[in-house]
């Protein structure tokens, strides 16, 4: 071979060369996708809110006069026996200052009982003389009588004279009781502030102590220092925490579809294991809340109860937020499909399936129940099969697919 004729076949091979990468260079390349692999389970359709726990029965401790509130002897957390454990003391409040008006009439008022107190001393002892010469008459008329030197009549008089004096010294000793009793109340009035004894040592001796009604533990203390109360004002909040329930502020669209005795799971509330509850009462008023976005929704509030010991929650108390996942619906046996795989295709619900040459095929399905992740294919696909999740704008009917490796990132 000549070479000239080796330089001909060496350019004939460069050009086939060139033609052929140009040729690849313009084929469509497959394009990589995520891929999963459709199979049969359960589902639970679930709703998830944030909830609150709270001492199902809250007992809130009162004053139930008007007074000087002690130092608070109780702090939130000790625990309380019913009956016995004081938790409040309540010195009653102290007389108010007098004004100089006030003062002269309350000293006037006192000097004028007082009078009547003379007064009513001096008909008593009226009264005791004259019951004593009745007395007297009757025991000579007695002595009258036995001889046969008096009337029955004048005996009926003396007999009847004593029985009115001894009556008129009642009456003036129940006066004399009256009028004294008018006095103290006079001097009464000019007590003070200054004949109080604040501070006495023995609370019992001057003070209302308020004891726990019932056995639980001390969940809030409204007043811990001494200060002035009027009656009716909170004190503190008593509760047993072992009996614990979880309100949650539910959407009111997915309350409407939440009965009693639906089963729930409450996790997020800083244990190792999530708890069971179910589902105790739906109020059936709901509220307005706005949420952090300033969107205004309808709100109702869901109780549930904790199924399992208090031994499971240690630490769980009253207020704490936890996490609840109330059940809707569990469907057995059903083909799931993950929902990154769906997207809307008119009226209809689609995906990409990839067919044994690797090339995608898009289908319409029918769905039913799906939660935040998954749903139950009702037709279309079938189990064993691989869609694609999440197709972008590169993926369409035919498109041939290469699945990305998700350890490389391909």
């Amino acid at each position: 071979m000549t070479p000239q004729m080796r330089r001909r076949g060496l350019v004939a091979l460069v050009a086939a060369a060139a033609c052929a990468a140009a040729v690849w260079a313009f084929l469509p390349q497959p394009v990589a996708a995520d891929l999963a692999v459709l199979g049969r389970g359960a589902l639970d359709v679930t709703v998830s809110e944030e909830g609150r726990t709270r001492v199902r029965d809250i007992y809130t401790v009162s004053a139930p006069i008007g007074g000087t509130l002690r130092r608070a002897p109780r702090e939130a957390g000790d625990r309380v026996v019913a009956g016995e454990t004081v938790v409040a003391v309540i010195e009653p409040a102290a007389p108010a200052f007098l004004d100089a008006r006030a003062r002269r009439e309350a000293e006037a008022a006192v000097e004028a009982a007082s009078a009547m107190v003379d007064l009513a001393q001096a008909q008593l002892r009226e009264a005791t003389v004259a019951l004593a010469k009745a007395r007297s008459d009757f025991a000579r008329a007695e002595q009258l009588r036995q001889s046969g030197d008096i009337s029955a009549s004048r005996y009926d008089e003396a007999r009847t004279a004593l029985a009115t004096a001894e009556a008129r010294v009642e009456s003036a000793e129940a006066t004399l009781a009256v009028r004294q009793q008018e006095l103290q109340i006079a001097q009464a009035r000019l007590v003070g502030p200054h004949a109080a004894t604040p501070g006495d040592p023995d609370p019992a001796s001057c003070c209302l102590l308020l004891r726990a009604p019932i056995d639980g533990e001390v969940l809030t203390v409204m007043h811990r220092s001494e200060q002035v109360v009027a009656a009716g004002t909170p004190l503190l909040e008593l509760g047993d925490v072992r009996r614990i329930e979880v309100v949650v502020e539910m959407l009111s669209s997915d309350a409407a579809r939440v009965r009693p005795g639906f089963p729930a799971i409450i996790d997020g509330w800083g244990g190792a294991m999530a708890l069971p509850a179910t589902v105790r009462r739906v109020e059936p008023a709901g509220f307005t809340k706005v949420s952090a976005l300033g969107i205004e929704e309808q709100r109702v509030l869901v109780v549930l109860d904790l199924v399992g010991p208090p031994e499971d929650r240690p630490g769980l108390g009253h207020g704490y937020r936890v996490m609840a996942h109330v059940t809707l619906e569990r469907v057995q046996d059903a083909l799931l499909l993950p929902l990154g795989a769906l997207f809307r295709r008119g009226d209809a619900w689609a995906v990409y399936v990839v067919d044994g040459s690797g090339r995608a095929r898009e289908r319409r399905v029918d769905i039913g129940a799906r939660t935040g992740r998954e749903a139950v294919v009702l037709s279309g696909l079938e189990a064993g099969e691989r869609v694609i999740l999440h197709p972008g704008d590169r993926v369409a009917d035919g498109t041939a697919i290469a699945e990305r490796n998700p350890q490389t990132g391909g």
